[in-house]
This record gives structure tokens, C-alpha cells and sequence, in this order.
């Protein structure tokens, strides 16, 4: 296993390495083809530069194990009710309305499929139903909730590298869309008739010294061993690691908030470059016909959130400021922020902090509606 090991281990420290390089050519190709994704290519392009095939290895029952637990609880373990709190209420009832969306809104757009090839042929037959939770997960849940879904929901590997493309695409054209729309909300306000000065501008601010990253990393490791043997089914162990995360972020003192985020980065890395080595490239497809659904899923979403924001009366930046908590994730929220609010930010990192912790729960809801109405 040693072999894999070191490929996963140089995945992620090129990865990390080409994300931090102040290159501008470099930049541009992350913008469009995030981290995340790379991670996932660079080790099946060595498998198959060097024609190995390492789908069998143990290394995917060990990122089972121990890989994607420790990113669970470190991601949750990222979540403070104070910040949350400092959000106000309007704008995390507009994220949880869009999160709420996301998550059946597949199943209320699938009625309208009624009797459609749509559903027998590319979702039933080639399996693409599979690729729907880790699509929920990773729009609201970012990619932690989309490899536990995977994983819950066995989705074959050429369903989930045709997802993945098809979800960078609409997700890149989306934050774009995004950016610009947030520029023009004093103007949408006036034509929605929304009061604009509404919203708590209160920061998010960790004031006392944080506990030391060894012991941060100790409890970690102890939370999931203790987890591992006393829960067997892999399910239990994920909601037993999300409460028990939950609860260390609020009531150990000093928790080192900024380092279990920054941990549970680089665990995604890793579990992702782990996925890619069972990749095969020969499988790769794209189905037009879920890409158009994947389109009238997102547009469908977001005009709910624009009809709630306008019951809220709340202003309309923060449409695309949840949108992009639920779709974008820890690095593209703040970002559309910035371009309206600055002072704003730490209130949309909170908001897609607490998409990566609820996704998962999200997609588990889909699960069950999808498999009560068509299975």
C-alpha cells in the first residue's frame, strides 16, 4: 500500500503547493478548475501514465476509516453557535430555505419527468439517480458531505467523475453570475421594494488564545478511534462524529477554530486523491440531458430564495451571499461578499461553515424521498 500512499501524499502537497503559487496563469486555472478536482485527476493520471491499477488497494478502506471520520469532525468541530448568532436570524432562515430547496427540489422536478426516458433511462439504467446526493452534498455540504454520500450510496466511479465535471462547470458559470449580481442589489432592492437596512454588520472574532494544534489534532484522533469501536455501521459513526464535533466547537474552551477548518481542507484533499486512484479515464461521459436538469435544479432554487428574501425583507445581496454558502462553499462565499460588503464576511464564512456541517443530513433527506418515490 505504500505506493498509493505516496501518490496521495504528492497529489496533495502539489496541489496545495500550485494553489498558493502567485502565478497568474496558475490562478486562472484555479478559478476554473478548483483544487478539489485536481486532486481527484492528478493520481488517475499517474495510474494510467504508468498502467497500474490501484481500484483494489487497501488505501480505500483506510480513507474509509480514518480519512473521511477526521474530516467530518474536524469540519463540524469548525461550527460556533456565537457565530452563528452573530448572523442574525433572516439571513440563516434565507441560507436554510435554500439548503431545503436543494435538497428536494430534484424530487419536485422529477414529478414533471413523470413517464419521461429521463427517468427509466439515464437515471435508472446508467445509474445517474446515484449521482443526485453527492450533488446535494456538495452544493450545500461542500465536498466532505459529497464523499460521505458517495460512499453511503455506493455511486460507480464513471457516474461520479461525470458529476464532478458537469458540477465544476455550472458551479464556475454560477459564482461568475453571482459576482455580478451582487454588484447590482441597491437596484433590486428599489425594484423588490426591499428595506436594504436591515442586517446586523457584528463580526465573528475568536478573542482568547486557541489551544495548541497537537492537542487539537490528539482529541481528534481520539474522538474517531472512540467512535470506530464502539459504532459499526459506517452511517452511525458519521452522525455520532458530527454531534460529538458539534459539541467540541462550543464547549471546549479556546478551540482552535481556523486550525480544524484549515485540517479538514486538507483531509478532503487527501480522501479525494485516494478516490482518484480508483478512476479510470475510459469511463468518463457526459449526459447532456442531466447536465439541462442539473440547470432548472439551480435556477429553481434560486428564485425561491428570491420570493423568501423578499418575505424577510432582507437585503438582496445576501440572495447570492447563501447561494454561494450552499453552492460555493468556504472560498467562494466571502469572496462574492467582499464585492459588495466587506464587513459582511465573516458572516458568510459562518454561513457555508454551517453548509459543510449540514449537508450530508441534507442529502440523506433526498435520499429517503428519492427511494420512497421512484425505487
Amino acid at each position: 500500500m505504500i505506493q498509493p500512499i505516496l501518490i496521495s501524499l504528492f497529489t496533495v502537497i502539489a496541489v496545495r503547493l500550485l494553489d498558493q503559487w502567485e502565478n497568474k496563469h496558475i490562478k486562472t486555472l484555479f478559478d476554473w478548475v478548483p483544487a478539489i478536482l485536481l486532486a481527484y485527476l492528478f493520481p488517475a493520471l499517474i495510474s494510467e501514465l504508468f498502467e497500474v491499477d490501484y481500484s483494489a488497494s487497501q488505501i480505500h478502506q483506510w480513507s474509509k476509516n480514518l480519512l473521511i471520520p477526521l474530516a467530518i469532525v474536524a469540519v463540524m468541530s469548525s461550527l460556533s453557535f456565537q457565530g452563528l448568532k452573530a448572523i442574525g436570524y433572516k439571513p440563516i432562515l434565507l441560507f436554510l430555505s435554500g439548503s431545503l430547496a436543494i435538497a428536494v427540489l430534484p424530487i419536485i422536478l422529477l414529478v414533471f419527468y413523470d413517464g419521461h426516458e429521463f427517468i427509466q433511462g439515464v437515471l435508472i439504467q446508467e445509474n445517474y439517480w446515484k449521482g443526485i446526493p453527492p450533488i446535494v452534498g456538495s452544493w450545500i455540504g461542500g465536498s466532505t458531505s459529497q464523499l460521505v454520500l458517495k460512499e453511503l450510496i455506493d455511486t460507480p466511479e464513471e457516474v461520479f467523475l461525470s458529476i464532478l465535471v458537469m458540477d465544476n462547470i455550472l458551479v464556475n458559470i454560477w459564482t461568475i453570475l453571482m459576482f455580478q449580481l451582487i454588484k447590482k442589489s441597491e437596484a433590486i432592492n428599489r425594484i423588490l421594494k426591499i428595506d436594504s437596512k436591515t442586517l446586523p454588520l457584528s463580526t465573528v472574532e475568536q478573542s482568547e488564545k486557541p489551544i495548541s494544534k497537537y492537542l487539537v489534532i490528539a482529541i481528534l484522533f481520539a474522538v474517531v478511534g472512540l467512535v470506530h469501536i464502539t459504532i459499526e455501521p459506517f452511517i452511525g459513526k458519521i452522525i455520532a462524529l458530527s454531534i460529538v464535533g458539534l459539541l467540541m466547537s462550543n464547549y471546549i474552551k479556546k478551540w482552535n477554530f481556523d486550525f480544524v477548518l484549515k485540517m479538514g481542507g486538507l483531509l478532503i484533499l487527501m480522501v479525494m486523491a485516494v478516490l482518484g486512484l480508483k478512476l479510470n479515464f475510459d469511463h468518463l461521459t457526459f449526459n447532456s440531458h442531466f447536465f439541462g436538469f442539473l440547470i432548472v435544479w439551480m435556477l429553481a432554487q434560486f428564485t425561491i430564495s428570491i420570493i423568501v428574501a423578499k418575505l424577510l425583507n432582507i437585503n438582496f445581496a445576501w440572495v447570492p451571499i447563501a447561494s454561494m454558502a450552499n453552492v460555493g462553499g468556504i472560498a467562494t462565499a466571502p469572496a462574492v461578499t467582499a464585492a459588495y460588503e466587506k464587513k459582511w464576511m465573516p458572516h458568510a464564512i459562518v454561513l457555508a461553515i454551517l453548509s459543510m456541517a449540514t449537508g450530508t443530513f441534507w442529502g440523506l433527506l433526498t435520499i429517503d424521498l428519492f427511494e420512497r418515490f421512484f425505487l
